[in-house]
């Protein structure tokens, strides 16, 4: 544990934790740290909701729109790029902003990667076969088989599905069972939270943020995008709603359809996010839009 102090603001999609990190940014004298997977990549600015140059302008972000579409985003590389960034921002005298929703990215991050074991060529193959639209059907067919519990937990998720299977045929045993009692310490002082929002509330805020995005550019985003390779990119088409625009792009939704389809993907993700923020984050507390709570607590004892 370094002897500095970072501050995370985690919670689901449109939750407003962006404006908390930047009001804490102000007030603490701190730098962003971005934790979403997909505001990695440069050209989908809109429907990832990455921060306006205004708000990069007044507080400097990190690891924001800095990938090619081409670019594969793995939490490996995103842990040292993220742990550079943090290094940097200590240098300079400043707070640590840890602000984002990939909630694998951001436990990786401050409790350190697995250390079961891997094999590259193994999982050279594994990717080969699996890491693809047609891939993923086989690979839910087959991790269901091997290992329920994993398939129950990260059946949303290919990339988690395949270390999954990996652990399996290497070991025989499941990924959860092998973690279960592994002791989890802290690799930063931390002080964390998960904000947190009614349904109701959460549900309206999804939906008018997704009308501003397709209002502001989102649909020429999505046009531009495909263009260059979106959906065969290695983990960008994971983006959330560029499928739905591109539908109605190609006449296959109307645009209310096309809301109303984005409003509950989005939805279905923020309740995902949520469950994992509660079950693998003991070090955070559940807040709601409190910043004046959020900056006491970072400085008490410090």
């Amino acid at each position: 544990m370094t002897g500095n102090r970072i501050l995370v603001i985690a919670g689901a999609t449109a939750s407003g934790k962006s404006a908390l990190a930047l009001q804490a940014s102000e007030i603490l004298n701190g730098e962003i740290v971005s934790v979403d997977s997909m505001q990695l990549y440069r050209d989908l600015p809109i429907g990832t909701a990455q921060p306006s140059i205004a708000d990069r302008n007044a507080i400097a972000h990190h690891l924001t729109g800095i990938y090619e579409l081409s670019e594969r985003s793995e939490v490996f590389r995103f842990c040292q790029e993220a742990d550079a960034a943090i290094a940097g921002i200590f240098r300079r005298g400043k707070v640590p902003v840890l602000c984002g929703g990939t909630g694998l990215y951001l436990k990786a991050l401050l409790y350190g990667l697995d250390d079961l074991p891997g094999d590259r060529e193994l999982r050279a193959e594994l990717d080969a076969e699996y890491d693809s639209e047609a891939g993923e059907k086989l690979l839910h067919a087959r991790i269901s088989t091997l290992d329920p519990q994993a398939f129950a937990r990260w059946k949303m998720c290919r990339r988690r599905l395949i270390r999954a299977l990996e652990v399996f045929l290497l070991t025989g045993k499941s990924i959860i069972e092998l973690q279960q009692g592994k002791r989890q310490t802290l690799r930063y002082d931390t002080v964390s939270f998960v904000l947190e929002r009614d349904n109701s509330q959460l549900k309206e805020r999804i939906a008018a943020r997704a009308g501003k995005m397709l209002e502001n550019g989102w649909i020429e985003e999505t046009r531009a995008a495909v263009a260059k390779g979106l959906f065969s990119s290695p983990t960008a088409h994971q983006a959330l709603g560029y499928r739905q625009v591109n539908d109605f792009i190609n006449g296959r939704l109307t645009r209310e359809e096309l809301l109303q389809k984005i409003a509950t993907a989005t939805w279905q993700y923020a309740r995902r996010q949520r469950t994992w923020f509660r079950h693998q984050h003991p070090e955070a507390r559940i807040i709601g839009d409190d910043i004046r709570t959020i900056c006491r607590e970072f400085t008490a004892n410090r």
